[in-house]
């Protein structure tokens, strides 16, 4: 038996037995998470796509939409919210860089430098993951207290003539990106110091060694072996800051003119029940990034990750 399984040669008759039986507990076993895939998530993607296409109910009140095959919601959400659409994607890749660019040195202090002391390396990680511990919507009224036209930061800009009088910090492009890229720098991070924490540093002291400069060895080693710790994190990041409401929100870091798609569709499923053109936003949503994802994926490589 060992043998025909080296050889790849097919089971005999007294093994097939065996075999089934093996596949019959195999599927067994997926059964409750292939059933719970098609209760929680795809169930809900049908009905969602299902909604998407829906026509309103004539001479029916508001709220109200009957089955159809109405492609022309998604033609609507795109002429009239193209500049949410933008807006989010932009927002996001430059928050997600933002992400990047904070958490990769943070991450490989963490997981290159301080390696060798586990008490500093937990200290540290613990202080990275702690805002968790609070509500995402606390994290972010609490920004939205500090970065107010009475907060600190905005009252000492002011008082150094960095800032104009009557200039505001919340409401604007910045504060939002800046709350995207708050929120989500754990989700960079951690994938990164999961990367790096396994790096060679006997790799590091052989560039060193063939005279190459810090700079060289970053970008010829340490880049090229992390690198699935950067995809991880940035679509980590990407994804969730896409999609995000929370900060784009007038009632937090945001205004009407920084408003995004999750917004739109909160606004169109909660307030004006526009059901078709909240579900068609979502759809466009997903279809893009599945097609932004794939892409960086592709591009960087790491097919693998998917």
């Amino acid at each position: 038996m060992a043998l025909a399984a080296f050889t790849g040669a097919p089971p005999t008759q007294d093994q097939e037995p065996a075999v089934r039986r093996k596949s019959g507990i195999a599927l067994v076993l997926l059964l409750p998470g292939v059933l719970y895939l098609i209760l929680f998530f795809l169930t809900p993607l049908v009905s969602l796509i299902i909604t998407s296409f829906q026509a309103p109910v004539v001479d029916g009140d508001i709220g109200q939409y009957q089955t159809a095959f109405q492609w022309q919601n998604y033609a609507d959400s795109l002429s009239e919210y193209w500049p949410q659409i933008l807006r989010s994607f932009v927002y996001a890749i430059i928050a997600t860089a933002a992400a990047l660019l904070i958490s990769y040195p943070l991450a490989y202090f963490i997981g290159v430098t301080m390696r060798g002391r586990p008490l500093v390396q937990n200290l540290l990680m613990t202080l990275v993951i702690a805002p968790f511990f609070i509500s995402f919507l606390l994290r972010t009224l609490a920004w939205k207290a500090i970065l107010s036209d009475d907060g600190w930061i905005a009252s000492s800009l002011k008082a150094v003539s960095i800032l104009p009088p009557d200039a505001h910090i919340t409401g604007t492009p910045f504060s939002v990106i800046f709350g995207l890229t708050y929120n989500f720098i754990p989700f960079m991070c951690l994938p990164l110091y999961a990367t790096l924490e396994r790096l060679d540093t006997r790799l590091l002291e052989a560039g060193q060694d063939l005279y190459a400069s810090p700079w060289t060895t970053f970008r010829r080693v340490t880049i090229p072996l992390s690198l699935p710790g950067i995809v991880s994190g940035t679509l980590l990041t990407f994804i969730p800051a896409a999609g995000d409401y929370i900060n784009a929100s007038q009632d937090f870091l945001g205004a009407a003119d920084t408003s995004m798609m999750g917004n739109v569709i909160e606004s169109n499923f909660l307030v004006l029940q526009n059901y078709p053109t909240a579900a068609s936003m979502s759809v466009i949503l997903m279809a893009v990034i599945l097609v932004i994802v794939g892409a960086y994926v592709r591009r960087s490589g790491t097919e693998e990750l998917l």
